[in-house]
């Protein structure tokens, strides 16, 4: 009975007629037979078809050829990473001992031979062959196809916002699939966030992606856990995986717990290819690893969205700051990064009976809650400035309102009280950066204020005076100015002193050269305030 495998066997003889002979056995059965007649000539062989991908499924290897021996050409195949999988049978019509055997089995060989042989046995034997390499490339394969998708899961947990998610699930299916890739992440927004893999076009067609990522969409309504299809190039739109090309796709979408967030891989269908259901098994548990860590990124989003939103309410606009008699007063206010929470930084500038009252600080901590007692410490402040002055009584009373309010929660903040007809300044300062005064000439130095934080209950030194000129600045600015991890807040310092004092002269060009200076991608939000005598 002939048996058509489709396999491609290289029979390596040097002996034609037994090349022959062997052949014919083999194309009986439905083999393709590729004959060479020397070990030198088996190697240019399998160079070439390694290049084109076309190697042979097994080789056939006579033991006695006449430019190496099958054992030596079996050892130099297997020293070839490309070629190692590659089932290699030995053959010999001389007399076999088993010192024989055992040599072509110790030289890397799958079965030994001896020749004539009935022609069941050789297909039998060549059939075994093909098969066991087929078991170990598919073991071997599954496992590196498992830990591709381990390391892209790892990867995906890691993204600190959607936009780098996207794109760490669009790099672990490239690899996964060997694909071209896009990877949409949509939240409950509707605002697609796309990801493409490195060396991908990923604004070949906009216009594509934004079509694509409201397919994704339709393709998830009413739908939950995780599916995989192929759309038709007439409904995928052309030019998503490669410029101007329409390709058929196939999508893996998944539907978060919380139904509102959807992510989908996209790769082109390869018509050559036989869809693999273990292949779609990893794309499904790559993509629901993905929604999973798509909810609380997205949910961040909304809650930094709603803090922000909050502490923007609350912080008086530069262009809607009262009028404050006699200073010229300039803020900024720089939120931090994107792939940062939310702080509690503020600023405020208030009259009040003895002058003109500034303040910075921040809230110890970064979520919805210290952006939330941030409003409440500044409402307080302008409470309090009703009927009191005193920089320490004010930062006393916030302390108490702490305690009382929130006993777990710490801020700093420093208070400056400046007369603006002696420019008598009173700073009290708890646990803050102390103001800056910049001289003119160049000269700039911390003002020696400090004092606990706010919440902890401790007794409060008294009031630091210096005096401003007409010509002198005071610059008051949180942390997140400076801060950098690894490097002290001392040297940080000492770096915006000295930038301080190099910057021109004017509040606006001080506040505007100092961010540049400090202020990109902040790790934290940054509040500046800069005053001068008018």
């Amino acid at each position: 009975m002939q048996h058509s495998s489709g396999t491609t066997v290289l029979v390596v003889d040097d002996v034609a007629a037994s090349r022959y002979a062997m052949g014919a056995v083999l194309q009986r059965a439905g083999h393709r037979v590729v004959p060479v007649a020397s070990g030198s000539e088996a190697l240019v062989e399998l160079d070439v078809r390694l290049r084109d991908g076309t190697l042979p499924d097994v080789a056939l290897v006579d033991v006695g050829l006449p430019d190496m021996s099958g054992f030596e050409l079996c050892r130099r195949v297997r020293a070839q990473p490309p070629m190692a999988a590659l089932p290699v049978v030995h053959f010999s019509a001389a007399a076999t001992a088993p010192g024989d055997r055992c040599r072509g089995l110790d030289a890397g060989g799958d079965a030994y031979l001896t020749v004539p042989a009935e022609p069941r046995e050789i297909q039998a034997v060549v059939r075994a062959a093909v098969r066991g390499a087929r078991r170990a490339t598919g073991a071997e394969s599954a496992v590196h196809r498992l830990t591709l998708l381990a390391e892209a899961v790892i990867t995906v947990q890691a993204a600190r916002c959607p936009r780098e998610l996207a794109t760490a699930a669009a790099e672990g299916t490239a690899r996964l699939t060997a694909s071209p890739t896009v990877v949409f992440v949509v939240g409950p927004d509707g605002e697609p966030y796309r990801g493409t893999a490195r060396g991908r076009p990923a604004d070949a067609d906009g216009d594509a992606h934004q079509a694509a990522a409201r397919l994704v969409t339709r393709l998830a309504e009413g739908r939950t856990g995780v599916h995989t299809t192929v759309v038709p190039a007439p409904l995928w739109p052309a030019g998503v995986f490669r410029p101007g090309v329409e390709e058929d796709a196939r999508v893996t979408v998944a539907t978060a717990q919380d139904g509102r967030t959807t992510v989908c891989l996209a790769t082109p269908v390869r018509r050559t290819a036989v869809g693999d259901p273990a292949d779609d098994g990893l794309r499904a548990r790559l993509a629901q690893a993905t929604a999973l860590a798509a909810e609380p990124l997205l949910m961040y989003r909304v809650e930094r969205h709603v803090a922000l939103t909050l502490q923007r309410s609350f912080l008086p606009r530069p262009h809607k700051l009262p009028h404050l008699p006699g200073v010229d007063i300039v803020v900024r206010y720089v939120p931090a990064s994107e792939q940062t929470e939310i702080g509690g930084d503020f600023y405020a500038a208030l009259r009040t009976r003895e002058g003109i009252l500034t303040a910075v600080g921040d809230v110890v901590g970064h979520s919805l809650d210290a952006a939330t007692v941030m409003v409440e410490i500044r409402h307080a402040l302008r409470a309090y400035c009703v009927d009191e002055s005193n920089p320490v009584v004010l930062a006393t009373r916030l302390d108490r309102m702490l305690q009382e309010y929130h006993p777990d929660v710490t801020a700093t903040v420093c208070l400056a009280l400046v007369d603006p007809g002696s420019g008598r300044v009173r700073i009290a300062n708890a646990g803050h950066i102390p103001p800056l005064i910049l001289r003119a000439g160049g000269d700039a130095r911390y003002a020696d204020a400090c004092g606990p934080l706010l919440g902890l209950g401790l007794e409060r030194p008294p009031a630091t005076e210096c005096r401003l000129h007409r010509t002198d600045r005071l610059l008051m600015v949180t942390d997140g100015l400076i801060e950098t991890r690894g490097i002290p807040v001392t040297t940080s310092m000492d770096q915006l002193r000295t930038a301080a004092a190099d910057a021109p002269p004017g509040l606006d060009t001080l506040c505007d050269v100092l961010l540049g200076c400090f202020g990109r991608d902040p790790e934290d939000d940054i509040a500046m305030l800069a005053l001068r005598l008018g």
